[in-house]
Protein backbone atom coordinates (compact mmCIF):
# COMPACT_ATOMS: atom_id res chain seq x y z
CA UNK A 1 0.00 0.00 0.00
CA UNK A 2 1.59 3.13 -1.33
CA UNK A 3 -0.88 5.56 0.85
CA UNK A 4 -4.37 5.07 1.56
CA UNK A 5 -6.92 7.25 -0.07
CA UNK A 6 -9.59 4.68 -1.17
CA UNK A 7 -10.31 0.87 -0.97
CA UNK A 8 -8.73 1.33 -4.58
CA UNK A 9 -5.37 1.33 -2.70
CA UNK A 10 -6.16 -1.99 -0.96
CA UNK A 11 -4.40 -4.95 -2.67
CA UNK A 12 -6.67 -7.66 -0.09
CA UNK A 13 -9.47 -6.37 2.05
CA UNK A 14 -9.99 -9.50 4.19
CA UNK A 15 -6.09 -9.22 4.91
CA UNK A 16 -6.41 -5.87 6.37
CA UNK A 17 -9.80 -6.68 8.21
CA UNK A 18 -7.73 -9.66 9.29
CA UNK A 19 -4.76 -6.95 10.37
CA UNK A 20 -7.38 -5.03 11.95
CA UNK A 21 -8.80 -7.80 14.51
CA UNK A 22 -5.53 -8.43 15.52
CA UNK A 23 -4.58 -5.46 16.74
CA UNK A 24 -7.89 -5.04 18.45
CA UNK A 25 -6.95 -8.43 20.20
CA UNK A 26 -3.40 -6.80 21.40
CA UNK A 27 -2.62 -3.00 20.26
CA UNK A 28 0.65 -3.04 21.09
CA UNK A 29 1.80 -6.43 18.95
CA UNK A 30 3.91 -4.16 16.23
CA UNK A 31 4.54 -1.40 18.97
CA UNK A 32 8.27 -1.34 17.68
CA UNK A 33 7.71 -0.99 14.13
CA UNK A 34 7.24 2.65 13.72
CA UNK A 35 10.12 3.57 15.90
CA UNK A 36 11.83 6.37 14.50
CA UNK A 37 9.36 7.43 12.24
CA UNK A 38 7.12 10.64 12.19
CA UNK A 39 3.57 10.95 11.27
CA UNK A 40 2.00 14.16 10.74
CA UNK A 41 -1.80 14.51 10.84
CA UNK A 42 -2.88 17.92 8.84
CA UNK A 43 -6.57 19.33 9.25
CA UNK A 44 -7.84 22.01 7.23
CA UNK A 45 -11.05 21.23 9.07
CA UNK A 46 -12.29 19.68 12.52
CA UNK A 47 -11.96 16.15 13.61
CA UNK A 48 -12.44 14.07 16.99
CA UNK A 49 -12.35 10.58 16.46
CA UNK A 50 -10.29 10.70 13.20
CA UNK A 51 -8.08 12.65 14.93
CA UNK A 52 -8.14 10.81 18.37
CA UNK A 53 -8.15 7.43 16.70
CA UNK A 54 -4.85 8.13 14.29
CA UNK A 55 -2.84 9.16 16.86
CA UNK A 56 -3.46 6.53 19.32
CA UNK A 57 -3.03 3.98 16.44
CA UNK A 58 0.46 5.62 15.21
CA UNK A 59 1.77 6.02 18.72
CA UNK A 60 0.62 1.86 19.30
CA UNK A 61 2.91 1.52 16.67
CA UNK A 62 5.68 3.63 18.03
CA UNK A 63 5.33 6.51 15.77
CA UNK A 64 5.80 10.05 16.56
CA UNK A 65 2.67 12.12 15.86
CA UNK A 66 2.65 15.61 15.13
CA UNK A 67 -1.05 17.00 14.88
CA UNK A 68 -1.35 20.51 12.61
CA UNK A 69 -4.43 22.16 12.56
CA UNK A 70 -4.10 24.22 9.51
CA UNK A 71 -6.98 26.37 9.48
CA UNK A 72 -6.02 28.06 13.09
CA UNK A 73 -2.11 27.05 13.11
CA UNK A 74 -1.04 27.91 9.75
CA UNK A 75 -1.54 30.33 6.77
CA UNK A 76 -3.79 29.88 4.17
CA UNK A 77 -3.24 27.70 1.60
CA UNK A 78 -3.55 28.05 -2.35
CA UNK A 79 -4.02 25.11 -4.53
CA UNK A 80 -5.28 26.79 -7.95
CA UNK A 81 -2.34 26.79 -10.77
CA UNK A 82 -0.53 29.84 -11.96
CA UNK A 83 -2.83 32.17 -9.19
CA UNK A 84 -1.62 35.49 -8.63
CA UNK A 85 -1.80 35.28 -5.16
CA UNK A 86 -2.94 38.81 -4.00
CA UNK A 87 -5.71 37.83 -1.62
CA UNK A 88 -6.07 35.84 1.28
CA UNK A 89 -4.27 32.86 0.64
CA UNK A 90 -0.11 33.28 2.14
CA UNK A 91 1.21 29.75 1.24
CA UNK A 92 1.13 27.92 -1.96
CA UNK A 93 0.41 23.56 -2.07
CA UNK A 94 3.52 23.38 -4.13
CA UNK A 95 5.57 25.10 -1.33
CA UNK A 96 4.19 23.76 1.94
CA UNK A 97 3.80 19.94 0.87
CA UNK A 98 7.41 19.64 -0.45
CA UNK A 99 8.41 20.58 2.98
CA UNK A 100 6.16 18.31 5.08
CA UNK A 101 7.66 15.63 3.08
CA UNK A 102 11.00 16.62 4.52
CA UNK A 103 9.95 16.52 7.94
CA UNK A 104 7.55 13.46 8.20
CA UNK A 105 7.75 10.10 6.86
CA UNK A 106 3.95 9.74 6.66
CA UNK A 107 1.06 12.78 6.28
CA UNK A 108 -2.44 12.43 7.04
CA UNK A 109 -5.02 15.30 5.59
CA UNK A 110 -8.43 15.68 6.59
CA UNK A 111 -10.64 18.07 4.00
CA UNK A 112 -13.97 19.02 3.14
CA UNK A 113 -15.61 19.82 0.21
CA UNK A 114 -16.56 22.87 -1.22
CA UNK A 115 -20.26 22.01 -1.83
CA UNK A 116 -19.92 24.68 -4.92
CA UNK A 117 -18.41 23.41 -7.51
CA UNK A 118 -18.86 19.93 -8.24
CA UNK A 119 -15.93 19.44 -10.29
CA UNK A 120 -13.55 20.68 -8.41
CA UNK A 121 -14.36 18.97 -5.30
CA UNK A 122 -14.85 15.58 -7.21
CA UNK A 123 -11.16 16.41 -8.85
CA UNK A 124 -9.94 15.52 -5.21
CA UNK A 125 -7.39 18.59 -5.92
CA UNK A 126 -6.63 19.07 -2.33
CA UNK A 127 -5.59 15.72 -1.29
CA UNK A 128 -4.37 14.57 -4.66
CA UNK A 129 -1.78 17.70 -4.36
CA UNK A 130 -0.29 16.60 -1.50
CA UNK A 131 -0.09 13.40 -2.66
CA UNK A 132 1.89 14.64 -5.82
CA UNK A 133 3.87 17.19 -3.78
CA UNK A 134 4.90 15.93 -0.48
CA UNK A 135 7.04 13.33 -2.23
CA UNK A 136 5.82 10.86 0.78
CA UNK A 137 2.68 8.53 2.01
CA UNK A 138 -0.24 10.09 2.14
CA UNK A 139 -3.44 8.88 4.58
CA UNK A 140 -6.51 10.52 3.83
CA UNK A 141 -8.28 11.35 7.14
CA UNK A 142 -11.62 12.03 4.99
CA UNK A 143 -11.37 13.91 1.71
CA UNK A 144 -14.21 16.05 -1.07
CA UNK A 145 -15.71 12.85 -2.27
CA UNK A 146 -14.72 9.82 0.23
CA UNK A 147 -13.41 8.83 4.05
CA UNK A 148 -11.82 5.66 3.65
CA UNK A 149 -10.67 4.86 7.04
CA UNK A 150 -14.60 5.30 8.19
CA UNK A 151 -15.76 3.14 5.51
CA UNK A 152 -12.89 0.47 6.85
CA UNK A 153 -13.80 0.72 10.08
CA UNK A 154 -17.58 0.43 9.22
CA UNK A 155 -17.37 -3.02 7.29
CA UNK A 156 -14.85 -4.66 10.38
CA UNK A 157 -17.60 -3.43 12.56
CA UNK A 158 -20.49 -5.06 9.92
CA UNK A 159 -18.38 -8.47 9.54
CA UNK A 160 -17.84 -8.33 13.26
CA UNK A 161 -21.58 -8.17 14.79
CA UNK A 162 -22.80 -9.91 12.02
CA UNK A 163 -20.22 -13.03 12.35
CA UNK A 164 -23.13 -15.14 13.22
CA UNK A 165 -25.46 -15.07 10.42
CA UNK A 166 -24.70 -18.18 7.46
CA UNK A 167 -25.75 -15.58 5.16
CA UNK A 168 -24.57 -12.01 3.14
CA UNK A 169 -25.98 -9.47 5.97
CA UNK A 170 -28.66 -7.05 4.23
CA UNK A 171 -27.29 -3.77 4.52
CA UNK A 172 -29.23 -0.67 4.26
CA UNK A 173 -27.44 2.80 3.47
CA UNK A 174 -30.82 4.97 5.11
CA UNK A 175 -30.79 8.87 4.29
CA UNK A 176 -31.11 10.92 6.76
CA UNK A 177 -32.78 14.59 7.94
CA UNK A 178 -30.25 17.59 8.07
CA UNK A 179 -30.49 21.08 9.07
CA UNK A 180 -27.68 22.30 6.02
CA UNK A 181 -25.76 20.50 3.37
CA UNK A 182 -23.35 17.30 4.37
CA UNK A 183 -20.91 16.34 1.86
CA UNK A 184 -20.85 12.89 0.05
CA UNK A 185 -17.77 11.20 1.61
CA UNK A 186 -19.24 8.94 3.85
CA UNK A 187 -21.90 7.69 1.78
CA UNK A 188 -20.19 7.17 -1.51
CA UNK A 189 -16.50 5.52 0.46
CA UNK A 190 -19.09 3.08 2.55
CA UNK A 191 -21.31 2.28 -0.61
CA UNK A 192 -17.68 1.60 -2.49
CA UNK A 193 -15.98 -0.40 0.14
CA UNK A 194 -18.76 -2.39 0.79
CA UNK A 195 -19.72 -3.04 -2.72
CA UNK A 196 -15.77 -4.06 -3.40
CA UNK A 197 -16.01 -6.66 0.06
CA UNK A 198 -18.53 -8.29 -1.83
CA UNK A 199 -19.80 -9.54 1.93
CA UNK A 200 -22.74 -7.38 1.94
CA UNK A 201 -26.18 -7.17 -0.08
CA UNK A 202 -26.21 -3.37 -0.17
CA UNK A 203 -29.58 -1.28 -0.26
CA UNK A 204 -29.57 2.32 -0.98
CA UNK A 205 -32.83 3.92 0.42
CA UNK A 206 -32.61 7.65 -0.49
CA UNK A 207 -35.46 10.18 -1.55
CA UNK A 208 -35.36 10.86 -5.40
CA UNK A 209 -33.33 14.02 -5.52
CA UNK A 210 -30.46 12.70 -3.28
CA UNK A 211 -28.97 10.18 -6.08
CA UNK A 212 -25.34 9.36 -5.60
CA UNK A 213 -22.39 9.43 -8.70
CA UNK A 214 -23.47 5.90 -10.04
CA UNK A 215 -19.64 6.07 -9.95
CA UNK A 216 -20.08 4.56 -6.15
CA UNK A 217 -23.29 2.44 -6.20
CA UNK A 218 -23.33 0.70 -8.78
CA UNK A 219 -23.59 -2.86 -7.71
CA UNK A 220 -26.09 -1.76 -4.90
CA UNK A 221 -29.89 -1.89 -4.91
CA UNK A 222 -31.16 1.70 -4.95
CA UNK A 223 -34.61 2.73 -3.63
CA UNK A 224 -36.82 5.36 -2.85
CA UNK A 225 -39.17 3.03 -0.36
CA UNK A 226 -37.20 3.56 2.95
CA UNK A 227 -39.89 1.35 4.61
CA UNK A 228 -39.34 -1.23 1.79
CA UNK A 229 -36.12 -1.10 2.07
CA UNK A 230 -35.68 -2.14 5.65
CA UNK A 231 -37.59 -5.12 5.43
CA UNK A 232 -35.90 -7.83 6.86
CA UNK A 233 -32.54 -5.68 7.07
CA UNK A 234 -29.52 -7.19 9.68
CA UNK A 235 -27.92 -3.39 9.37
CA UNK A 236 -29.24 0.01 9.08
CA UNK A 237 -26.29 2.88 8.43
CA UNK A 238 -27.96 6.21 8.77
CA UNK A 239 -26.35 9.08 6.96
CA UNK A 240 -27.43 12.21 5.71
CA UNK A 241 -25.80 13.72 1.99
CA UNK A 242 -26.63 17.02 0.37
CA UNK A 243 -27.60 16.27 -3.63
CA UNK A 244 -25.59 15.53 -6.44
CA UNK A 245 -27.99 17.56 -9.06
CA UNK A 246 -28.09 20.32 -8.31
CA UNK A 247 -24.84 19.90 -6.21
CA UNK A 248 -24.76 20.64 -2.74
CA UNK A 249 -28.39 21.76 -1.58
CA UNK A 250 -30.99 20.34 0.59
CA UNK A 251 -34.35 19.75 -0.85
CA UNK A 252 -37.21 20.38 1.44
CA UNK A 253 -39.68 18.23 2.52
CA UNK A 254 -37.86 14.99 3.76
CA UNK A 255 -37.98 15.26 7.94
CA UNK A 256 -40.08 12.35 7.85
CA UNK A 257 -37.21 10.12 6.52
CA UNK A 258 -35.50 10.13 10.33
CA UNK A 259 -35.28 6.33 11.19
CA UNK A 260 -37.71 6.04 14.34
CA UNK A 261 -38.10 2.82 16.55
CA UNK A 262 -41.18 1.67 14.56
CA UNK A 263 -39.56 2.18 11.46
CA UNK A 264 -36.30 -0.33 12.70
CA UNK A 265 -39.39 -3.16 13.86
CA UNK A 266 -39.59 -3.59 10.28
CA UNK A 267 -35.70 -5.25 10.23
CA UNK A 268 -34.44 -8.18 11.92
CA UNK A 269 -33.14 -6.55 14.69
CA UNK A 270 -31.01 -4.42 13.08
CA UNK A 271 -27.72 -2.97 14.48
CA UNK A 272 -27.57 0.79 13.96
CA UNK A 273 -24.57 2.82 12.71
CA UNK A 274 -23.56 6.16 12.08
CA UNK A 275 -20.15 7.68 11.81
CA UNK A 276 -20.56 10.29 14.16
CA UNK A 277 -21.37 13.18 15.03
CA UNK A 278 -24.70 13.04 14.59
CA UNK A 279 -27.73 15.74 15.28
CA UNK A 280 -30.30 14.26 17.82
CA UNK A 281 -33.48 13.97 17.01
CA UNK A 282 -32.96 15.50 13.39
CA UNK A 283 -30.67 12.40 11.96
CA UNK A 284 -32.11 9.92 14.65
CA UNK A 285 -34.07 9.90 17.81
CA UNK A 286 -32.86 9.65 21.03
CA UNK A 287 -34.39 6.49 21.45
CA UNK A 288 -32.83 4.80 18.77
CA UNK A 289 -29.57 6.59 19.53
CA UNK A 290 -29.23 5.26 23.03
CA UNK A 291 -31.27 1.91 22.71
CA UNK A 292 -30.12 -1.45 22.59
CA UNK A 293 -29.37 -1.43 18.52
CA UNK A 294 -27.15 1.25 18.46
CA UNK A 295 -24.07 0.23 17.42
CA UNK A 296 -22.21 4.45 17.13
CA UNK A 297 -19.76 3.54 20.30
CA UNK A 298 -18.39 0.11 19.38
CA UNK A 299 -18.26 1.43 15.93
CA UNK A 300 -16.12 4.56 16.43
CA UNK A 301 -13.74 2.14 18.99
CA UNK A 302 -12.99 0.33 15.86
CA UNK A 303 -11.84 3.67 14.57
CA UNK A 304 -8.23 2.63 16.05
CA UNK A 305 -7.89 -0.74 14.96
CA UNK A 306 -8.66 0.64 11.30
CA UNK A 307 -6.55 2.99 11.14
CA UNK A 308 -3.59 0.80 12.71
CA UNK A 309 -3.90 -1.75 10.57
CA UNK A 310 -3.33 1.18 7.25
CA UNK A 311 -0.49 2.55 9.10
CA UNK A 312 1.16 -0.44 9.73
CA UNK A 313 1.13 -1.83 6.14
CA UNK A 314 2.66 1.24 4.60
CA UNK A 315 5.32 1.39 7.32
CA UNK A 316 5.74 -2.56 6.21
CA UNK A 317 5.48 -1.06 2.44
CA UNK A 318 8.63 0.56 2.92
CA UNK A 319 12.03 0.18 3.25
CA UNK A 320 14.24 1.95 6.11
CA UNK A 321 15.75 3.58 3.01
CA UNK A 322 12.66 4.78 1.32
CA UNK A 323 10.65 5.75 4.32
CA UNK A 324 14.00 7.79 6.38
CA UNK A 325 13.69 9.87 9.52
CA UNK A 326 13.79 13.09 7.44
CA UNK A 327 16.88 15.20 7.09
CA UNK A 328 16.64 18.82 7.18
CA UNK A 329 18.35 20.54 4.37
CA UNK A 330 20.68 23.16 7.07
CA UNK A 331 21.80 25.34 4.14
Amino acid sequence: MNQFTSVHDVTDISALLKRMAQYKAQPLRDQHIGLGKRMGLLFLNPSLRTRLSTEIAARQLGMEVIVFNAQQDGWALEFGDGVVMNGSTVEHVKDAAPVLGQYLDILGVRSFPGLMDREADYAERIIQAFIQYSGIPVVSLESATRHPLQSLTDLFTIQEQTSQLFRKPKVVLSWAPHIKPIPHCVANSFAEWMIASGEVDLVIAHPEPYALHPSFTQGATITYRQEEALLDADVVYVKNWSTFEPYGKVMPGFDDWMLTPEKLALTQQAGVMHCLPVRRNVELPDAVLDGPHSWVTRQAANRVWAAQAVLSEILQRYSTAVLSTPQINAQ
